[in-house]
């Protein structure tokens, strides 16, 4: 199989190259750094495909060359993505549009590209990474939920006008994951922020990527992985007003 992901050079991206590339598969990374671009390359035996999703113009130009090397690839994963933190008084517009244009629209940029190809050939499977944040808006978080928001969205409309083409969508719900950027993402989050998270460990990238990988292989579109991650997505769902409930007093207790 051969799968591209972007993001590929850490955190939730690398870990999930490093089990494709494990399964015997055929995995290419995309990413803006070159050092890391060819350090995975190097570790897995990826192909690196160095362009940043932002812009559009050069991430089209570096997906066709890879494509006419290598072909099209079953399996897109769109991992790409950057976290800003702070409450939406104190946040920097431009943290916040960077925000949206590398997490949602970095991914518009890639299935743009790739959804047609995939029609037109009748299968394949783009998975989206969102977050617990794009079902749940986090306190100090409001644009990295506005972000993965609109990934949840963007993925579910994909989804009904692909599916009838043979092309499966998938969306990816992870909890906090000790990514390389965590601790800093950590660091930066509102003391409020902090006590409505309590004691909440992070899981590790690899407990993710197996979800992932599990889900793709399997046809679900929505993956969300950890217990508690699931029992608020299906509360929200069926009781929200009961979750507002939840979540008004938590925020109350810590403010």
């Amino acid at each position: 199989m051969n799968v591209l992901i972007t993001g590929g050079t850490s955190g939730i991206g690398l870990a999930t190259a490093r089990l494709y590339a494990a399964r015997g598969d055929k995995v290419a990374v995309v990413g803006r750094d070159q050092a890391k671009l060819d350090a995975a390359a190097a570790e897995i035996g990826a192909v690196p495909v160095r362009c940043d999703v932002v812009d559009e113009a050069a991430t089209v130009a570096a997906l066709t060359s890879y494509v006419d090397a290598h072909g099209l690839p079953d399996v897109i994963i769109n991992a790409a993505g950057i976290v800003g933190v702070g409450e939406f008084v104190d946040l920097d517009p431009a943290l916040y549009r960077a925000t949206i244009e590398t997490d949602l629209m970095g991914t518009v940029a890639v299935c743009r590209f790739f959804a047609p190809l995939m029609v037109k050939r009748g299968s394949g499977h783009i998975a989206n990474v969102a977050s617990v944040a794009g079902y749940m808006g986090i306190y100090g978080y409001s644009a990295y939920s506005a972000a993965k928001f609109g990934v949840m969205g963007f993925s579910e409309a994909l989804r009904f006008e692909l599916k009838p083409h043979g092309v499966q969508v998938h969306v990816l719900c992870p909890p906090d994951t000790e990514t390389p950027g965590f601790a800093e993402e950590v660091r930066q989050r509102p003391a409020a922020t902090a006590k409505i998270s309590g004691n909440l460990k992070p899981v590790s990238p690899d407990y993710i990527a197996q979800k992932l990988v599990r889900g793709i292989d399997r046809g679900k579109y929505y993956i969300v992985p950890g217990a508690l991650s699931k029992f608020y997505f299906r509360l929200k769902g069926i009781w929200p007003e009961i979750y507002l409930w939840i979540v008004d007093g938590d925020v109350k207790k810590s403010v």
